[in-house]
């Protein structure tokens, strides 16, 4: 019985692994046409806005995070806080001049402090690994 057991676990790991590899590729080049796209609408508009250009650095963080998860198969916390300051700063650039003035301050405000206590979480993020080492440096 032991045999099967190591048997069912082995092709189980080997199915995880393609999973992941087939995940992975669709998910990059997902993010390689959604970039390309972008990028050909800004050739087609003549000019890159603010708002084109956080977007094709949305498209490289992402990018970067399935290159370290494919060579690693770990995912730093850190990438995600970055896409997310990306995000929340294109945000602020692009669609807090649409909204009304009365709300203007609260969301402006909101999303300021979004993105300064995603800053220190990325301070408390590189103190600590400096200071204790990462969880990926001990596999």
């Amino acid at each position: 019985m032991k045999y099967n057991t190591d048997r069912i676990q082995k092709i189980g790991g080997v199915l995880v692994d393609l999973f992941h590899y087939i995940a992975l590729f669709v998910i990059g080049a997902t993010i390689v046409w959604s970039a390309v796209y972008e990028y050909i609408r800004i050739m087609q508009s003549g000019h890159a806005a603010l708002e084109n250009i956080l977007l094709l650095f949305i498209y490289l963080e992402l990018g970067a995070m399935v290159g370290i998860y494919f060579k690693t198969h770990h995912l730093p916390v850190q990438f995600l806080i970055y896409v997310a300051i990306t995000a929340l700063s294109r945000h602020l650039v692009v669609d807090v001049q649409k909204v009304s003035d009365s709300f203007h301050l609260y969301l402006l405000l909101t999303i300021t402090g979004s993105i300064v206590i995603l800053s220190f979480a990325l301070l408390i993020l590189a103190y600590a690994s400096s200071k204790y080492g990462r969880p990926e440096d001990d596999s």
